[in-house]
């Protein structure tokens, strides 16, 4: 089977008039990672940053786990903010990744949006198991955003470790994080809690917003937690 065979595009209005369009797997698991398909909880994320514009305005997001791109794609679109990295750690991801911010409109030159009222937008590599500090440092996010990015013990661990890091590599006040996820078995949310509990990350489930957009299933139980980070360089 070639590749052309297992991509499909989708799209994904927006209240604006405005779409999303993104080029996808049509199998779950492809080229070992699940992140050439958008999930669920990326569709929720997506929905909530519409509803809440605020919470992105004129702010640079820092996208852990990006996959497909859909609810980075539809924050740059909806919510118009300062700057927006893309990051994923799978090469195939990110070829694809790349691929649909310049399907929808977006250049990837770096500090050259395509236009005066566009986000700058950039794509990064990141591996949450060798990311450095000065790495993180250098993205210098007003918010921190992942969403289903929680499939197993070793990722939960992991992503807690990156959360920490932001807090003692902020040159300014820590970030605001937002972390959506799907539950998927009891374990799902609970491990995560527990290690953001040892780690001293407080935590808030936001309420759910009102209005539904996109096609996820509706019986899907999804969870945004925002995080408080407490950064040692804080003003």
């Amino acid at each position: 089977m070639t590749q052309e065979s297992t991509q499909c595009h989708r799209s994904y209005l927006l209240p604006s008039g405005d779409s999303v369009t993104l080029s996808e797997s049509t199998a779950i698991v492809s080229h070992g990672t699940t992140g050439l398909v958008t999930w669920d909880a990326a569709l929720y994320l997506a929905e909530w940053a519409i509803e809440n514009p605020a919470a992105f305005t004129d702010r640079t997001i820092l996208e852990l786990g990006s996959g497909a791109g859909l609810t980075g794609l539809a924050i740059c679109k909806a919510c118009c903010p300062r700057a927006y990295i893309f990051s994923d750690c799978h090469a195939q991801v990110l070829e694809q990744l790349r691929g649909n911010v310049l399907l929808n409109g977006f250049s990837l030159e770096p500090h050259t949006p395509i236009d005066a009222g566009s986000s700058k937008v950039t794509v990064a590599q990141l591996d949450w198991d060798e990311v450095t500090a000065s790495q993180l440092s250098a993205f210098q996010a007003d918010v921190v955003i992942a969403a289903d990015v929680l499939y197993c013990w070793e990722m939960t661990l992991s992503l807690v470790r990156v959360l920490k890091m932001l807090e003692d590599c902020q040159r300014k006040s820590a970030p605001d994080v937002y972390v959506a996820y799907t539950i998927r078995s009891q374990d799902t949310g609970k491990l995560f809690i527990e290690e953001l509990d040892r780690a001293g990350i407080y935590w808030e489930e936001v309420p759910p917003h009102t209005g539904k957009l996109f096609p996820y299933e509706e019986h899907s139980a999804i969870v945004i937690l925002k995080l408080v980070l407490t950064s040692r360089h804080g003003v």
